[in-house]
């Protein structure tokens, strides 16, 4: 690494002084018109980027919370940290796609350079972390048909392609995860109300398969 240092750095020098190598390029002069996305569905983009990375972080904070050894639930921790690494992938797709239509020429760095702080940090136990999620899910959820609704319901441009892709990449797969959620909340209410924290063992474990 060293070495490649100080190539780089003897490159610099000869370039300034023969002046036919340069460390900098000049900013390349690329037409603009094949970047039709329009500034309110750009913006709305970029703001849900920041609220995936904001759930990432949330389900981080419930994973940590059932991995600690006085709550010591590793099915429900592990089912969290999942989540959080499900969402930070979305944010990285938006931002790819963002990318692919022109729509962050620069300044990427904005959408993740910001520090967000987990709403909730402790639940009474696994039920209220799993209804936490699900409200969650549906929050996220509605931010991306605002999406949609900002990027197709536009007098200057309808942008089909993208309302396209939100629904067939995003939308199944929340309404999905919103069903499993509203599902897992169903058996360990049942199984909390005949066996109380037994219950919840017992669903910890079936988590973990």
């Amino acid at each position: 690494m060293k070495a490649m240092y100080g190539v780089v750095l003897l490159l610099c020098s000869l370039g300034y002084i023969s002046g036919e190598l340069h460390c900098q390029h000049k900013r390349p002069n690329i037409p603009t018109e094949w970047i039709d996305m329009v500034n309110p569905c750009t913006k709305k983009m970029a703001e849900h980027v920041k609220a995936e990375l904001g759930a990432a972080v949330q389900y981080l904070a419930m994973g940590a919370h059932f991995s600690k050894d006085t709550v010591n639930r590793p099915g429900l921790a592990n089912l969290f940290f999942n989540a959080a690494t499900e969402e930070r992938d979305h944010a990285m797709k938006f931002i790819g796609y963002l990318l692919m239509r022109g729509g962050l020429t620069e300044k990427v760095r904005d959408l993740i350079n910001q520090v967000i702080v987990p709403e909730i940090k402790q639940w009474d136990n696994g039920i209220s972390a799993l209804r936490d999620a699900l409200k969650l899910e549906a929050k996220v959820t509605k931010k991306i048909r605002d999406v949609m609704m900002s990027c197709e319901d536009n007098d200057e441009f309808n942008d089909y392609h993208l309302v396209d892709y939100l629904t067939g990449e995003f939308l199944e797969e929340q309404y999905n995860g919103q069903r499993d959620l509203a599902g897992k909340i169903s058996t360990l209410d049942k199984m909390m109300d005949k066996h109380g924290a037994l219950g919840e063992f017992l669903f910890d474990k079936k988590l973990l398969g």
